[in-house]
């Protein structure tokens, strides 16, 4: 698990995203310039949430998002998604 020093809050969550499929389910391998943005990836922290609302993940859970869910953030060398815990659309 990786330690991460960001906290986020309220509703937000932070993901880590799976890497990027490299080859196809035939064996074909895809070119940099073709890969597609994963839209899987694992919690790595959340905030404590809404007043009324409870956060529904917790960390180490594998999820499903919006491709153009969340905000990019590069942080010690690793790339990150802030995102709100609405924007996840299903558990994996």
């Amino acid at each position: 698990m990786t330690k991460l020093n960001i906290r986020p809050l309220a509703d937000r969550v932070v993901i880590e995203p799976a890497p990027a499929e490299t080859k196809t389910a035939s064996g074909i391998f895809i070119p940099d310039t073709a890969k597609e943005k994963p839209q899987r990836g694992k919690v790595i922290a959340l905030g404590p949430g809404k007043k009324d609302e409870p956060m529904t993940v917790t960390v180490g859970t594998n999820v499903l998002y919006g491709k153009y869910s969340g905000t990019e953030l590069k942080w010690e060398g690793k790339n990150y998604l802030i995102m709100r815990e609405s924007d996840i659309m299903a558990i994996i």
